[in-house]
């Protein structure tokens, strides 16, 4: 037999007899955070050149989004389940 068709009969056998998923796969919500941040921060930079007052703005926003940011990674990890049980 060639190694293709052992191959070929592994898979056949194992159809239907696969284990079921150990855990859920933890996906983030969509979220705009991320762009308004880096926005932020790229803007604090162009401004460095322009204006003192443009980098407290950019980086006061650069601060908020950080901020709420790691509040919503908080809340979605603690909505995760503590036991991961053993496989």
């Amino acid at each position: 037999m060639t190694e293709h068709t052992e191959n070929t009969e592994v898979v056949a056998e194992t159809n239907g007899t696969v284990p079921p998923v150990g855990e859920e796969i933890h996906m983030p919500a969509h979220s705009i955070l991320p762009l308004l941040n880096a926005a932020a921060l790229a803007g604090m930079i162009v401004s460095i050149t322009l204006s003192w007052l443009l980098v407290a703005f950019f980086g006061v926003a650069f601060l908020a989004t950080t901020i709420r940011w790691i509040a919503d990674v908080r809340r979605d990890i603690a909505e995760l389940p503590l036991d991961h049980g053993h496989h």
